[in-house]
């Protein structure tokens, strides 16, 4: 610059160095990558202070750039071995057929009931294990652990409109086929007092109590039609995971509440049930037609 500073001249021509013109780019991309493969449950701010670049810019990458999302993993009973997916498949594609020919009457139809523990709290969450992964990454799976020792087994018949039945067993009490026919005798006078309908098809699992030759003995008498349910198939119970999971979360709390006593418990566990309109149980039965599909689709294995 003529009759200028030439100090400022090189000062203004020089090139710098400094951080790129963007920290998403290809290089920071294949590192964030890496770096989550190699760990997915690894922190974002342990990615920024690796690459030298904010959190902002991490999240960018691993969400809008990578594609990569955080899920918890899912709990299943047991790795299923190709029998038991032939098993699960085709009493699956029976059950869309009988949905297929009666439509909503069939969802009217059926009682579905189960039995879960209760907690007075319950510190444990599927977010402590929640990872990163692809859009295309098959979810990861955890095994149920024990809870806090202090609960009670809530036992609820329910369908597409109301609850059916309710009661309480406090722990130390057995479940047997004995206890589970005195339910169902109760299950079975309540619904003739509430349905005008068709006589009820009933839901359950191949737990012993439910399947013992006594209890078949019982439900022949109650004129009971049972509904097929596949072995080691919690997610194919509408009680498990769509009841007793939105239940528990309810219960938990925000940041977790703890309850003095099986009275509380059960107060709470009754109150929420009243606060259900007929649209959360309808809901509830519809997504297990849904999953019916799901899981001839994928040829007998474990439905999300």
């Amino acid at each position: 610059m003529k009759g200028g500073d030439p100090t400022e001249s090189i000062l203004r021509d020089q090139k710098r160095s400094g951080r790129p013109l963007s920290a998403s780019n290809a290089a920071n991309q294949k590192a964030v990558d890496r770096m989550i493969l190699s760990n997915r449950r690894i922190k974002q701010k342990y990615i920024a202070k690796e690459l030298e670049i904010s959190k902002e810019r991490v999240q960018h990458i691993i969400t809008d750039i990578l594609g990569d999302r955080k899920v918890s993993a899912r709990c299943v009973p047991r790795m299923l071995t190709d029998e038991m997916k032939m098993q699960r498949k085709p009493t699956c594609a029976e059950l869309l057929k009988h949905y297929e020919q009666e439509g909503e009457e069939f969802i009217q139809r059926i009682v579905t009931g189960d039995k879960s523990w209760v907690h007075h709290y319950d510190l444990k969450i599927k977010r402590q294990s929640m990872e990163y992964g692809h859009k295309s990454s098959p979810s990861s799976r955890k095994f149920k652990v024990v809870a806090s020792a202090r609960k009670v087994m809530l036992t609820v018949f329910w369908d597409s409109e109301r609850i059916d039945h309710i009661q309480f067993l406090k722990q130390g009490n057995t479940v047997n086929s004995e206890w589970y026919i005195s339910t169902l005798r109760k299950l079975s006078a309540r619904l003739k007092r509430m349905r005008h309908t068709k006589h009820a098809i009933l839901h359950h699992d191949n737990a012993r109590p439910h399947t013992s030759r006594q209890t078949e003995e019982a439900l022949h008498k109650m004129n009971f039609v049972v509904l097929p349910h596949p072995s080691y198939s919690p997610e194919l119970a509408s009680s498990d995971f769509y009841l007793f999971p939105k239940l528990k979360k309810h219960l938990r709390g925000i940041r977790g509440n703890h309850y003095e006593s099986d009275e509380d418990v059960e107060a709470a566990v009754r109150h929420w049930f009243r606060q259900k309109c007929v649209d959360f149980f309808t809901d509830g039965m519809r997504q297990l037609v849904r999953r019916w599909q799901l899981c001839v689709d994928r040829d007998g294995d474990y439905v999300e």
